[in-house]
């Protein structure tokens, strides 16, 4: 297509109605979606030429901020059938269809993901996180003989994995306690919307976005717990979890009238009555008399540090579908909040608990 006759110049460019006319006589050889997002891209720019690798990218599963910006500003709406109306797809393009449907608002981005995903990576990173979390918990429930409320047992803070205030120093326990549970109602709650939640959107948004706001989740909330909440230990992988249904949420409000899942109020309301029960139980937790005192119960501040990144930094990562992220301002101004954070946390335990003199509980 790139060639003298189109671009006499060489200039890279092709006008928008030679590239319709081109459209018109090669189009049967597309993909309906790919034809589909190729018209809106050239009635949508305004420049009236269209760049030449903005079409190798399309056809190359890419896309670059010229075909977004197009998109965005083009008036011309879709014309064929929604995806949600097409028949005759296999159980594998029904997943994938279901997936964009749950996760993007826009019938353009919907069509494009439908028509480039492969499962190839599959959603790796929440299946694999979630395949240790199981495991380690049969582990420590199989050694403590017990799988309903485990954090009573003697030996459960004895593992290396959870974070204990005395333990503080041991920097892997700010990430590892995610593996340790307070018993079998505490991980199945976690594990449900981890897998309803995460696995669709790393389907969408690979597991580089979706692990970042994980991970970043699950840091912020054992740093707010040792920052608000001193004398408490944490488990659990509450705050990658509600990082990322809070995020979800948030979107999926944001982008109310795009949203075409079904049931999306109800299902909104079912991920909210989940994380209040969670979170409410993890409330009574903390201020139910301890089993071995004077050490305290596992902390709840770690669902609200989920919370705020999930708000902030998550929204972000997930409001641009396939937008790179150092393309965006707004993701920076949160990652630096957010690293600022980070900073204070380490500086406040190092520092504080010895300036304020808390009285810790003492080391399992």
């Amino acid at each position: 297509m790139h060639n003298s006759k189109y671009d006499p110049e060489n200039s890279g460019f092709i006008s928008t109605e030679r590239f319709r006319d081109l459209l018109a006589t090669h189009g049967s050889e597309l993909d309906p979606h790919k034809l589909e997002v190729l018209l809106a891209l050239a009635d949508g720019n305004a420049d009236g030429k269209i760049c030449y690798q903005d079409f190798v990218n399309l056809m190359s599963n890419k896309r670059s901020n010229s075909f977004r910006r197009a998109i965005l500003q083009g008036s011309r709406q879709l014309k064929g059938c929604s995806l949600r109306d097409e028949a005759g797809l296999g159980l594998s393009q029904r997943l994938v269809r279901h997936v964009a449907y749950e996760t993007l608002p826009r019938e353009v981005d919907r069509k494009w993901y439908f028509d480039s995903y492969t499962y190839c990576p599959p959603p790796w990173f929440i299946l694999a996180i979630t395949i240790a979390e199981v495991a380690v918990f049969m582990y420590y429930g199989c050694q403590m003989d017990r799988l309903v409320l485990q954090v009573s047992s003697p030996s459960f803070l004895k593992s290396p994995l959870p974070y204990h205030p005395q333990l503080r120093a041991q920097a892997w326990r700010y990430l590892s306690y995610i593996f340790m549970h307070t018993g079998i109602e505490h991980l199945s709650l976690n594990m449900a919307m981890q897998l309803l939640v995460g696995v669709p959107l790393e389907m969408v948004h690979g597991a580089l976005r979706i692990g970042l706001v994980y991970v970043c989740g699950v840091l912020a909330g054992s740093l707010a717990v040792s920052v608000t909440d001193m004398t408490a230990p944490v488990v659990g992988s509450s705050g990658g979890v509600y990082a990322l249904v809070s995020a979800h949420l948030a979107n999926v409000v944001m982008n109310w009238s795009g949203m075409k899942c079904q049931f999306k109020l109800f299902r909104m309301a079912m991920a909210l009555v989940c994380m209040s029960v969670e979170f409410g139980r993890a409330v009574w937790l903390r201020f139910y008399p301890p089993a071995f005192p004077p050490c305290p119960n596992p902390s709840f501040v770690a669902h609200l540090g989920g919370v705020v990144v999930g708000l902030t930094l998550g929204v972000v990562v997930l409001q641009n579908y396939e937008q790179r992220l150092q393309e965006q301002s707004l993701f920076w101004i949160f990652f630096c909040v957010y690293t600022l954070f980070v900073l204070c946390a380490v500086f406040w335990n190092i520092f504080a608990y010895s300036l304020l003199d808390v009285r810790l509980p003492p080391p399992p």
